[in-house]
């Protein structure tokens, strides 16, 4: 099996943005050295305890410091941008690590309404477009507007050895019959969704058209992980995202807390059933456990990668969870 990272730059409390960005370059560089397979950045927009706006140019200050591990986009969020910048922007960064960049595609605001209208102005109709601008990002990635076309000779310099790997990332039916249609890449997030991925992934493979960027039906999933040298450790250690998730809803959270205020905490009834809420959408455990839970979930969906996000108060947990997980497979 294939491991490969999500990374959403959280911010804990008692640390700033710039620690954060930091600390996901010391896991970038981790993360190349135990062989993971890719390292994906998160696109998020003034979002509470969230650092990474921009993966575009995260990107570049990792693949700087890394020599060997794939580095994308998990996500651009295109129906905020114009399908050729985004073509320019990848393609810069294909020619600086050549063969190592995915372009990973979604349609999710990434913030707020009021940080999407700042953002692009028309967040809603840029969804509304956008089976059309991925087919015209792909065109520009890949040569292929028609002769007649008015972009058929504008080039999204420089032009790569190779090209960027498209990916199209979402969490239903909807976005696996996109990818199919064009060709790409499907990352399906199972840590943010509550639908049947086994078989939206099963679609996705079935309907898919091989196209000429090379994704040939190749699909993944995301799944929250958090793993200790034991089991109490390691509910220990995610009591932190439960309870930043818990306050974040409710707007009062701007970091992720410590474990100390996690078990301080005054939980209610409603807290609690939350919490058992987003356990279903996480493996938390002991390296035995969350192997064998990973290993369920590669022959549930079918797919021979798995691409983990964790979000811990204390960066070296974070850093302990994903060197025990890749001695794993």
């Amino acid at each position: 099996m294939k491991l490969s990272i999500l990374d959403q730059s959280p911010i804990s409390t008692g640390a700033t943005a710039q620690d954060a960005l930091n600390a996901s370059l010391e896991l970038a560089k981790l993360a190349d050295s135990l062989g993971y397979t890719r390292y994906w950045v998160a696109e998020h927009h003034d979002l509470p305890g969230l650092a990474g706006s921009v993966p575009e140019i995260m990107l570049s200050y990792i693949g700087s410091q890394t020599g060997r591990i794939r580095l994308g986009a998990g996500a651009i969020l295109l129906p905020h941008y114009r399908p050729y910048k985004v073509a320019e922007t990848f393609n810069l960064l294909g020619t600086l690590f050549p063969g190592r960049i995915d372009l990973g595609i979604g349609r999710a605001p990434g913030g707020s309404a009021e940080a999407s209208l700042a953002l692009s102005g028309n967040y809603l109709e840029g969804v509304r477009q956008m089976p059309e601008a991925m087919d015209e990002l792909l065109s520009f990635l890949y040569k292929g507007f028609p002769d007649n076309h008015m972009y058929a000779n504008v080039t999204p310099a420089p032009v790569p050895p190779i090209p960027p790997l498209p990916w199209l990332l979402g969490t239903s039916e909807k976005s696996a019959k996109l990818a199919a249609i064009n060709g790409t890449a499907y990352a399906f997030g199972q840590f943010m969704s509550d639908q049947n991925g086994a078989d939206i992934i099963k679609t996705y493979k079935e309907e898919f058209r091989k196209k000429q960027n090379g994704a040939d039906g190749k699909a993944l999933i995301t799944v929250s992980v958090i793993c200790a040298e034991t089991t109490e450790q390691a509910e220990a250690v995610a009591s932190s995202q439960f309870l930043w998730k818990l306050q974040s809803e409710s707007g009062n959270r701007s970091s992720i807390p410590t474990m100390d205020e996690a078990r301080d905490y005054s939980y209610s009834a409603e807290d609690y059933e939350k919490i058992d809420k987003m356990r279903t959408n996480m493996i938390i455990g002991n390296p035995n456990i969350v192997k064998e839970k990973l290993n369920e979930l590669a022959e549930n969906y079918e797919v021979d990668e798995i691409m983990i996000v964790t979000i811990t108060h204390d960066y070296q947990a974070r850093l302990t969870s994903y060197r025990l997980i890749s001695d794993l497979i």
